[in-house]
């Protein structure tokens, strides 16, 4: 009885983790066209354009799936998150890899999953690797609904860590580095007094970044 509890157990375990590799959402192309359906963000296997990531996509389970490659997109949604797609500058082994906006306003604040040792990331010692934010690294969203778990996607990503860049836009990104968190934080979010000061008094860092943009929007929702 105990095998066959085991067996059942096991089935599904696998039964779970294929259905949980699509999410629902979808891609909008390079001609502005919003595509539905479901996305794959963790695809392995070869990529179809050598030197870019890719994401698989299909309109439904019944659906033929098909690799589409970051120059073929503008942007995605999975769940609830969104990623926009981005030139690597040293924290990506593809020349073109998304990232995930991680919160929008003048300024954005973007998130990548980087590489370590000997998957070509560059990261240095001074730019801020988080280890335990966001629904990008699979450790659950902070505004209810789906998060996204990511930990190998893009043709086996062999990703290490989150990295944090700010900017305009992806064309103007650039890695936080720990000495410049709380100016960088402060400017992005400058217009709650009271999140400035919990910045200005080290509450949070780059490694609990997601639990800062929890709390701005928590209060940024108390003043509406």
């Amino acid at each position: 009885m105990r095998s066959i509890l085991l067996i059942l157990f096991c089935l599904l375990l696998t039964v779970t983790a294929k259905s949980q590799k699509w999410q629902n959402g979808y891609f909008v192309d390079v001609r502005g066209a919003r595509n539905p359906g479901q996305i794959n963000i963790n695809a392995s296997g070869k990529q179809p354009i050598k030197g870019e990531a890719f994401i698989e996509y299909r309109e439904d389970p019944k659906s033929p799936t098909i690799k589409l490659s970051m120059s073929d997109l503008k942007s995605f949604v999975v769940g609830i998150d969104t990623f926009v797609v981005a030139a690597n500058s040293g924290w990506s082994k593809y020349d073109y890899d998304f990232v995930r906006v991680a919160f929008s306003g003048d300024l954005k604040l973007y998130q990548a999953y980087g590489y370590g040792e000997g998957g070509g990331s560059g990261i240095t010692p001074d730019v801020g690797v988080g280890v335990g934010g966001g629904s990008y690294g699979g450790f659950g969203g902070v505004g209810g609904g789906i998060s996204v778990p990511i930990g190998g996607g893009g043709g086996g990503r062999g990703a290490k860590g989150s990295i944090y860049f700010y900017g305009t836009n992806t064309a103007n990104m650039k890695p936080i580095s720990n000495q410049e968190f709380v100016d960088v934080m402060v400017e992005i979010m400058g217009d709650e007094p009271d999140i400035v000061e919990q910045i200005k008094a080290n509450k949070y860092n780059l490694g609990n970044v997601e639990k800062l943009i929890a709390a701005y929007k928590k209060a940024a929702s108390a003043h509406k």
